[in-house]
């Protein structure tokens, strides 16, 4: 397979998707892959899964928290899709989930952003926020088809990010997290303030794993957002966020393999978000 046929990369990574299968990386095959060439073979599986009915609901942001980049051999934010059948919602923020369609999975805890309205291109939180008509606390499952989480940032864009699944708990307007209008074009002062103040713990059986908050996320949760509006901005046109789309920004600690038997929860302090819990099973 050369290097050059996206059209068989998207092939090869979207089976192993479809099947919970590994593969080599695409970098250890060809030294010379790179970002371009990965977002083409992601956007070939994205056109190959619309054509077989899935529907598109928002994007993943992955790699947000710089305190993972060394560990997993990157240095930059990279973006996926999310979709229908990968998104479960539950307003009491609990979840069961199956782990054997998943490859080497692990959870994060995030924050989720709907928005309302298509964002501008902006580094402006009070703009971003003005486009939001809710927010949530979420985990995202990630999962690596790399053997043993061994791969390049461009082998990850590649397989849509390692996304696997994204839980959603409750929805709240943004109104609902912060104080009214102060003074014209700030909406929800304080709001973007403890988006990236915040802290989260998470939890495993019930045991303390790590405590986490907003800023781990280039900062911000909405300065994650920021990074994806600017990335997508030389991207088609067509790829840019859509009213009616949500964006998952990374995750607050460290991605956990989970096991069957576990049971995960989170307690965020800070702001007015509840914590979830998710149970594994085999």
């Amino acid at each position: 397979m050369p290097a050059s046929d996206p059209a068989a990369l998207a092939r090869d990574i979207k089976a192993a998707q479809d099947h919970a299968a590994s593969i080599a990386p695409v970098s250890a095959r060809f030294p010379r892959f790179g970002l371009d060439a990965a977002y083409e073979v992601a956007a070939r599986i994205h056109r190959a899964r619309l054509a077989e009915g899935a529907q598109a609901v928002g994007r993943k942001i992955g790699f947000t928290n710089p305190a993972m980049w060394a560990a997993l051999g990157v240095d930059f934010p990279v973006w996926g899709r999310v979709y229908a059948h990968t998104l479960f919602q539950d307003d009491g923020g609990e979840f069961r989930c199956r782990l054997d369609r998943y490859v080497e999975p692990r959870i994060e805890p995030e924050i989720v952003l709907h928005f309302g309205a298509a964002p501008p291109r902006t580094d402006d939180p009070a703009r971003i926020l003005d486009c939001v008509d809710w927010i949530a606390h979420g985990f995202e499952l990630v999962q690596s088809h790399y053997p043993a989480w061994q791969f390049q940032a461009a082998d990850t864009v590649a397989d849509n990010a390692l996304h696997a699944a994204l839980f959603v708990g409750p929805r709240l307007e943004p109104a609902d997290l912060g104080p009214g209008l102060t003074r014209p074009g700030l909406t929800w002062p304080g709001l973007a303030d403890r988006l990236a103040r915040f802290q989260v713990e998470l939890s495993c059986n019930g045991v303390l794993r790590e405590t986490g908050c907003g800023a781990n996320v280039l900062g911000s949760p909405l300065a994650a957002v920021a990074h994806l509006l600017a990335a997508l901005a030389d991207r088609p046109a067509d790829e840019a966020i859509q009213a009616g789309e949500l964006v998952t920004t990374g995750t607050l600690t460290r991605a956990y393999p989970v096991h069957p038997g576990e049971t995960w929860s989170t307690a965020l302090d800070g702001i007015g978000l509840p914590g979830m819990r998710i149970a594994f099973e085999e």
